[in-house]
């Protein structure tokens, strides 16, 4: 089985890194990956963090549409309960029109910040759509679908692109994917994020068996993990570090993974409600080229996806730089009957 390589680079500063410094790093990613022939390079959106300077995937990734030739990019993912449909559409429309044929558009549905942040972009709403909702509006706006008999019929997303945006739906969770089946729309699961593959094998499952096709779609499920490779399986584990991902659930239900305990409790403390936490080992796929070149096969073979979409944050930069070169010449290896 054939196996596709794409990028999700979330912009991390570093200790005693600048912003500036972080949205270099992505650029110099991007260049690189299309370089390595990769498939596509997505951004993240994440909200008052000091850690991550993604905060606009719309703004970072025209730039990086103007600082690459072929290869898509996209965002992984817009927060979408956060945004008019109408205005996210215009946004992936312009991009669409300005680089035909290289633009993706991811949806997350988790909220990239904190309540702080979550109520910040929220000002002033007293209540939202769906998700699912939102999305199905999205699609209908990116792609001129509006019927004669909705409140807004005749409206446009202009400009209206000759090869609109492609849109993705991304998830954690068996939930997600079957949103995903139900739109008949491509999914994406974040292993990288759950780190539960028994999660990620029961979703892209069910994500199959639910999909409704509509205007000739079929299914397309990608996975989303966290890679590193190095010259030693020794090296690439101390790259992985001793990364923890924090799980907390608050009274009310909600749940949410973040990568540190500190910022699990000032989640709680601006919800104001009692939690739990709980300390989860993060999946991470790591070694050699030929070890990680195994791992990949293992999973590709399971899960039946070809595609991954690989997310190394580690530090040096140079150092995260070298996995990436050392995966594609993981990849090029694999035998052609794999």
């Amino acid at each position: 089985m054939a196996i596709t390589i794409s990028v999700l680079d979330q912009s991390p500063i570093y200790p005693g890194e600048t912003p500036e410094e972080a949205f270099q790093h992505t650029i110099k990613l991007a260049q690189l990956s299309e370089e390595l022939r990769f498939h596509r390079f997505w951004v993240s959106e994440h909200h008052d963090s000091e850690q991550v300077a993604g905060s606009s995937p719309e703004v970072l990734i025209s730039h990086l549409l103007a600082k690459t030739e072929r290869i898509r990019i996209g965002s992984g993912g817009i927060m979408l309960q956060h945004y008019s449909p109408y205005k996210v559409a215009e946004n992936f429309n312009v991009l669409s029109t300005l680089a035909p044929g290289r633009v993706d558009l991811g949806v997350g549905r988790a909220p990239g910040g904190l309540p702080r942040s979550t109520q910040a972009l929220q000002q002033e709403r007293t209540e939202s759509p769906s998700l699912t909702d939102k999305i199905i509006e999205l699609e209908k706006y990116v792609h001129n679908r509006l019927e004669e008999n909705h409140p807004l019929a005749g409206l446009k997303a202009g400009p209206l692109p000759g090869i609109p945006p492609e849109l993705y739906v991304l998830g954690a969770s068996v939930g997600s994917a079957e949103i995903a089946a139900e739109l008949g729309l491509p999914y994406v699961f974040s292993l990288f994020i759950n780190s539960d593959k028994t999660v990620a094998l029961d979703a892209i499952r069910a994500y199959r068996s639910g999909f409704v096709s509509s205007q000739g779609r079929q299914p397309q499920a990608i996975i989303a993990l966290a890679l590193v490779v190095a010259d030693t399986e020794e090296e690439a584990k101390e790259l992985a570090g001793a990364h923890k991902l924090i799980r907390i659930q608050l009274a009310s239900g909600k749940k949410l993974t973040v990568g540190t305990r500190e910022q699990a409790e000032e989640f709680a403390r601006q919800s104001n409600e009692a939690y739990t936490i709980e300390e989860l080992e993060p999946e991470i796929t790591k070694g050699t080229k030929n070890s990680v070149r195994e791992q990949l096969l293992a999973l590709s073979e399971a899960s039946g996806v070809e595609e991954f979409i690989i997310t190394t944050n580690v530090q040096p930069f140079d150092k995260r730089f070298r996995s990436f070169e050392l995966l594609s010449e993981a990849i090029a290896e694999v035998p052609a009957e794999a």
